[in-house]
């Protein structure tokens, strides 16, 4: 059941994260850098991409992906439909992966030490589901900085995979 709670809430921030690309006026917004600001939106899209991929897909799903870290911080020149194709493919391998996974499996330890420590599998994906929100947050916050005020609906409530209107 946590399995797929958790894909439901990512695949939920990854979506949104397909309609702040979507909300920039053109492809250059994308990647602007204004002082101060470390990454642009297309930077942290693909570093989500990536870091799902690798601790998901290839970790947990055993998919074969071998990440590229270095690249998710120095492309410069990846168009908003192919940031989007990245974050489709995201999408279905988060969709292939986690709501397959046992309450078993999940108590176990996560297959790799990360940042020099064993932790839960369950622990270590909710710790992804929060990064992606951090940094779905920065995405908000750079296209309003440098490029288009206004909402896109981030992290709604109703978006939650158990999420049920009243008397359903």
């Amino acid at each position: 059941m946590l399995g797929t709670i958790l894909a439901g809430l990512i695949v939920r921030d990854l979506r949104t994260l397909e309609r702040e690309l979507e909300a920039y006026p053109s492809e250059e917004s994308v990647w602007l850098t204004p002082p101060g600001i470390a990454n642009s939106a297309g930077t942290l899209a693909l570093h989500l991409v990536g870091n799902l991929h690798h601790f998901i897909g290839a970790q947990v799903g055993g998919s074969g992906y071998i990440r590229d870290r270095d690249a998710e911080f120095t492309t410069r020149d990846a168009s908003r439909s192919e940031l989007a194709r990245l974050v489709d493919g995201a999408i279905a391998m988060v969709d292939a992966t986690m709501p397959a996974l046992t309450e078993e499996q999940l108590a176990e330890p996560y297959p790799i030490e990360v940042a020099g420590v064993r932790v839960r599998t369950d622990d270590f994906l909710v710790h992804l589901a929060v990064h992606l929100g951090y940094h779905l947050g920065q995405v908000d916050y750079h296209r309003r900085l440098v490029a288009a005020p206004g909402t896109v609906g981030a992290m709604a409530v109703p978006d939650l995979a158990t999420a049920r209107r009243i008397g359903e």
